[in-house]
């Protein structure tokens, strides 16, 4: 079985960020009021210039959502939220923070397709900087995946009783055992599995190729729902946090 490997990330130089409010409605998975940003300049060295989209509640800072498990509402059922000590490896009190309160002050025009699709066209696309995509009607991120170049996506709420299985054909499902990721490969989902350090690759796995090669994620694509199932060490200041059981070799067709 092939071992997973270590890759020095480049750095990307910081820039200021500016964007549009896709959605500012009510949550998909619990009706409470949300607020989708997409944010045009990132200095994440990992994904590259994506457009950003930060999935929020709007009317709670987010690391105040965190505490009180209100972050439910743009995080749904995840077992690796903050609230439920888990390792999710976001800062809610940095970018998405600073985000929220930029949309507070009003400097996030209103997307609006006729307007402003041009600047989108052609843009690589990440669904959920922060927040689960399912959160937000699919047909927000829809006509926005069909304008960009590439995109990624990532959802834990493929059991959640309100989970749009549309999302399926533009997001990864997250799996956090390989038990899960067994499961979820049967039903037809391309899946993105966290694992530990000392874990294997299942045959129909690739480990996340920036970790493994220190390719960007808008040069690769592949967690777009369609391509392959993705493996990454678990990573981020909460890693320690993360459970799950060891990878036995199982043959996988």
């Amino acid at each position: 079985m092939q071992k997973f490997s270590a890759v020095k990330k480049p750095t990307a130089a910081k820039s200021k960020q500016k964007g549009f409010v896709l959605y500012d409605g009510p949550s998909v998975l619990d009706g409470a009021p949300i607020v989708v940003v997409a944010t045009l300049e990132t200095s994440n060295a990992k994904t590259g210039a994506m457009v950003q989209t930060w999935i929020l509640r709007s009317d709670i800072e987010p690391h105040q959502a965190i505490k009180t498990g209100e972050d439910a509402s743009v995080c749904g059922n995840c077992p690796q939220r903050h609230y439920s000590k888990g390792s999710c490896y976001v800062m809610t009190h940095q970018a998405p923070l600073s985000v929220f309160r930029s949309y507070k002050k009003g400097l996030y025009p209103t997307y609006d397709a006729a307007k402003h699709s041009h600047i989108l066209a052609g843009r690589a696309l990440r669904l959920g900087a922060y927040g689960d995509p399912a959160a937000v009607p699919f047909e927000v991120f829809e006509p926005l995946v069909a304008l960009a170049s590439v995109h990624t996506g990532y959802t834990h709420q493929i059991a959640h009783k309100a989970f749009d299985k549309r999302y399926l054909s533009v997001c990864q499902v997250s799996a956090d055992t390989p038990k899960q990721a067994l499961k979820y490969q049967a039903l037809g989902a391309k899946t993105f599995r966290v694992a530990l350090p000392d874990d294997s690759l299942f045959d129909n796995e690739i480990e996340c190729l920036s970790d493994s090669k220190g390719i960007q994620c808008i040069d690769c694509g592949l967690c777009d729902g369609q391509s392959k199932n993705i493996a990454i060490v678990v990573h981020g200041q909460r890693k320690n946090n993360f459970k799950s059981n060891l990878i036995q070799t199982i043959e996988v067709a």
